[in-house]
């Protein structure tokens, strides 16, 4: 039997209601696992949505000591809210051979129809798998199974769209697709990044905030294909100018950046980088290990971007 290690870190698959019927972690790794052979690290055990990117660095490390300890494959329980950040986090920095497999629940643990054990066994059989080795880092929910890189909370039955390589049913695994593994490099520190939206109106205000509070990055979800008014231009120019990376998003679900349109085109030769498919989340974290590592953010956007 494979050795697996489950590392729990809180969110709806670890909830249940408290007296006055409001949703809170409170089950630990052990009542989770019960009856899989899965040993369990208790690392955190909160809301996804109150993780910190210091946190990261904690998941790493938990993730990284039970693969370094012998375990066969490494399953993370997790909130849905932020899942998408860690598990790009993740991605990116995880250098091991050992699959890390991410999942949780989009119901309560006391729920009638609780679905995180179902998705805890089905995380379990993948990172059990031969076939999980190759990817490193999966997400694992509802019967499908995802890459991290473009996989993000969209709700509805399936809760994630992203990039399907496989499912799991009955325990049976079925990896068919394939997806370049997007490794930059392990990290000791996380630059503070910091998000700004454009929207009609909008000013410099967020923007010269986030500088001057001492963000090494922003990450601008814009309009349309990747555009903003002329103070968003102007204060995008003054931060680039002061050493500040910019990266540009949309708020279109589905969308990408192209710099066609004259506002964008403003915000390229402001010294902006236009993300052409990841979602803001995401880009937010693309840019934070790139800085991390001092890595040339244009080149590590063109190619995961």
């Amino acid at each position: 039997m494979p050795r697996l290690v489950v590392v729990t870190t809180g969110g709806t698959i670890a909830t249940s209601a408290d007296a006055h019927g409001v949703l809170r972690p409170v089950h630990r790794g052990a009542a989770l696992t019960a009856g899989t052979g899965a040993e369990t690290v208790d690392v955190l055990n909160v809301d996804s949505s109150r993780l910190t990117p210091a946190d990261w660095l904690t998941i790493s490390a938990a993730v990284t000591a039970a693969a370094d300890g012998g375990a066969d494959g490494v399953v993370v329980t997790h909130g849905t809210d932020s899942l998408e950040e860690t598990a790009l986090w993740l991605a990116l920095t995880y250098t091991g051979s050992v699959p890390v497999v991410l999942t949780g629940a989009a119901r309560s643990a006391d729920s009638p129809d609780a679905d995180g054990p179902g998705n805890l066994r089905d995380a379990l059989a993948v990172a059990a798998s031969p076939q999980a080795r190759e990817p490193g880092v999966l997400i694992c929910f509802a019967g499908s199974v995802f890459a991290p890189l473009g996989t993000t909370k969209v709700g509805g039955a399936r809760l994630f769209g992203g990039s399907v390589l496989g499912t799991v049913h009955d325990g049976t695994v079925s990896i068919s697709g394939r997806a370049d593994r997007p490794i930059l490099g392990a990290v000791r520190d996380v630059p503070r990044v910091d998000i700004v939206s454009a929207y009609p109106g909008a000013d410099a205000v967020a923007i010269d905030a986030f500088v001057a509070a001492g963000a090494r990055g922003l990450a601008l979800e814009a309009m349309g294909a990747g555009n903003a008014g002329v103070p968003v231009v102007d204060a995008v120019r003054r931060a680039c100018d002061a050493g500040v990376a910019v990266v540009v998003t949309t708020r279109v679900p589905g969308g990408r950046t192209d710099a066609v349109y004259g506002p964008g085109h403003d915000l390229v030769s402001a010294g902006a980088v236009m993300v052409p498919r990841l979602r803001t989340s995401q880009a937010r974290v693309l840019l934070m290990v790139a800085l991390s590592l001092g890595l040339p953010v244009g080149d590590v956007v063109g190619r995961w971007g």
